[in-house]
């Protein structure tokens, strides 16, 4: 075989990476938009501004609610508005896989409709905390649901990077597997505290106090998985340098998540941008620890050499 036809046939399975990495590209570009839009969302309940718009999806039965703007309205507007082009890029991102699904792995147009029925029970969520007029049990799940599409999207982006691993993160995944778990969990009774606005009658000496205090208590599993999560990193030797970094970044992550918390509850939540970051930042650590996670699993397997394996196969091949 000649050194062209053999050029020629690593061009052609090398279309695969190609494809894969604007498949990764975009999906990226929704995560962020998502972890943004969940910003805004709690720029929206911290300024009172969950109420608005009174109608759903339009707002006082208009696209763009001119005359009404302000800014509570002009947050939840731009909430829906934001929640609504992610919703698109889903759909974008299904039809995308679909239409590659032979240069793609084959569980990526599944996982990617996994997604957007992700984000379509999000709208609808949307949609029923507003005719429900925020009814709490609602606001939560509709986090809830957030993190958990936002965890999706970053499943999928991490496991379409070509990565090799060194077989020595068992330990690590594990630990990263419980971290993420005990971290989403205090995320949820974080919605809960705040959907039932359970610091400010605790601070009134209301019987909500339960809520605030098992949010609290919260803490200290949740931290003491994720920094065992950065022990294991600093301890186990050989590890990957992507998973080493991404431990430390977790670390800087939940030391800035406790002093957000501690600062937003001394302040009695009366600075509202502390309120939000201290939100976003927890979203922030459990989409930085699904990544861990997932990377973990994927060195445990090591046996991933996606799409480009054909290409490398072939070069060895032609050699032999």
């Amino acid at each position: 075989m000649t050194d062209s036809v053999i050029q020629s046939q690593i061009k052609v399975t090398g279309d695969c990476p190609r494809v894969q990495k604007w498949m990764r590209f975009l999906i990226w570009k929704i995560t962020i938009a998502t972890l943004l839009l969940m910003a805004v969302g709690s720029a929206t309940r911290v300024m009172n501004a969950g109420l608005a718009c009174p109608d759903w999806p339009l707002c006082y039965g208009q696209l763009v609610p001119s005359q009404q703007m302000n800014l509570q309205v002009f947050l939840e507007w731009f909430h829906r508005l934001d929640a609504s082009l992610i919703g698109l890029s889903t759909l974008v991102l299904v039809g995308l896989s679909w239409w590659f699904r032979k240069e793609l792995p084959k569980w990526l147009p599944w996982a990617s409709v996994s997604a957007l029925g992700l984000i379509v029970f999000q709208g609808v969520l949307g949609g029923l905390t507003v005719t429900q007029l925020l009814r709490f049990d609602i606001v939560t799940a509709h986090l809830g649901t957030a993190l958990l599409f936002l965890g999706t999207l970053i499943v999928i982006a991490v496991c379409l990077i070509p990565y090799q691993g060194t077989t020595n993160a068992k330990k690590l995944s594990w630990g990263a597997t419980i971290a993420v778990t005990l971290v989403y969990l205090q995320c949820l009774l974080g919605a809960l505290v705040g959907s039932r606005w359970a610091v400010h009658q605790c601070f009134g000496g209301s019987q909500l106090c339960a809520v605030m205090n098992s949010h609290i208590i919260g803490v200290f599993p949740a931290t003491v998985a994720t920094l065992s999560v950065v022990f294991i990193a600093w301890r186990t030797s050989a590890l990957h340098p992507w998973l080493r970094k991404l431990a430390w970044v977790t670390g800087g992550i939940v030391a800035l998540q406790i002093l957000l918390g501690v600062a937003t509850f001394r302040l009695h939540l009366q600075v509202e941008p502390l309120t939000v970051a201290h939100h976003t930042c927890g979203a922030a650590l459990f989409g930085t620890l699904v990544a861990l996670t997932t990377l973990a699993i994927r060195d445990v397997r090591s046996s991933s050499l996606p799409c480009g394996a054909n290409a490398q196969k072939l070069e060895v091949r032609s050699q032999n």
